[in-house]
């Protein structure tokens, strides 16, 4: 390893090992801002219904840890790590991640500050990251009690939700576009708590459905599904959401697991439009008479 290659990835241990301090769990990065551990499942014919129960690392957010030790262990396993991912979601603090994209036409901090003006909430003084794109990270807490779902763009476009089950790419980490930064003046301060009226619009109550089990539905299977779409790693994720959304299809539960898939590959790394635009190909071409 090069020395530069050594030095980028000792600072990338120091920076998670601090992060883990500060009651936050950690996982390695990769430059592409993906977990750097390969899941130990990849390759199977099969999903494998695992978050790390197999005692092998490489189930990407589910490893996190604030444990020093495993914190050292999972980097001298991903000895190409170049940053480290923060879990959201998880306590001491149950963090919840306000990502104001750059990449879209709509101006994602003016559209956050309408949401503001129009609920009646304030962003209190707290933890900004600031991408290298140009864009920011506002850390907010959030109740143990209260599960935010991940999301692209719902709330406004280029504003995406990181929550139980996502991850923020911590300050310091060097990705292929640059470093994450905190903002200045806000190094110092704790995640502050979520304001109540950004959380209702975060975590809507869940819309009343009626239960119907038809023969060919399989919960356990579709469960499965999701878990294969959710543990694919860089190159395979098309590939393996596709693969899912025709088994669902084909067994009579495609519509019911749509967005179940789509937040999947959204965690996975796939934008929300890439994911629902693979599963409609598959939808077209696993239904067909």
């Amino acid at each position: 390893m090069a020395t530069s290659d050594r030095r980028t990835a000792t600072l990338a241990l120091a920076h998670a090992l601090s992060a883990a301090e500060r009651g936050l769990p950690v996982i390695p990065l990769s430059r592409t801002k993906l977990p750097a551990l390969r899941s130990p499942h990849r390759g199977s014919s099969e999903p494998v219904l695992c978050r790390g129960e197999c005692g092998m690392p490489g189930h990407g957010v589910h490893d996190a840890t604030t444990d020093p030790a495993a914190v050292r262990a999972l980097f001298g396993a991903a000895p190409w790590a170049t940053g480290y991912g923060i879990a959201c979601g998880r306590p001491p603090h149950h963090l919840i991640g306000i990502d104001l994209d750059t990449k879209w036409d709509t101006d994602a901090t003016t559209a956050l500050r309408h949401l503001a003006l129009q609920h009646l909430f304030t962003i209190p003084d707290t933890v900004v990251v600031l991408t290298p794109s140009g864009g920011r990270h506002i850390w907010l807490t959030g109740p143990p009690e209260t599960v935010v779902p991940n999301s692209v763009s719902r709330l406004a476009p280029g504003i995406d939700i990181r929550g139980t089950g996502g991850y923020l790419v911590g300050p310091g980490s060097l990705t292929t576009h640059g470093i994450y930064r905190t903002a200045p003046g806000t190094g110092h301060l704790a995640p502050a708590p979520c304001p109540s009226a950004l959380l209702r619009l975060l975590a809507p109550p869940a819309r009343p459905h009626t239960p119907t089990t038809r023969p060919t539905d399989h919960p356990g299977r579709g469960h499965g599904l999701v878990q294969f779409v959710l543990t694919a790693q860089e190159g395979q994720r098309n590939t393996r959401l596709f693969w899912a959304a025709c088994r669902a299809y084909g067994n009579g539960m495609g519509a019911s697991l749509a967005d179940a898939l789509t937040e999947a590959a959204v965690q996975a790394g796939l934008t929300e439009r890439e994911a629902r635009a693979t599963i409609a190909s598959a939808a077209r071409l696993c239904t067909a008479s």
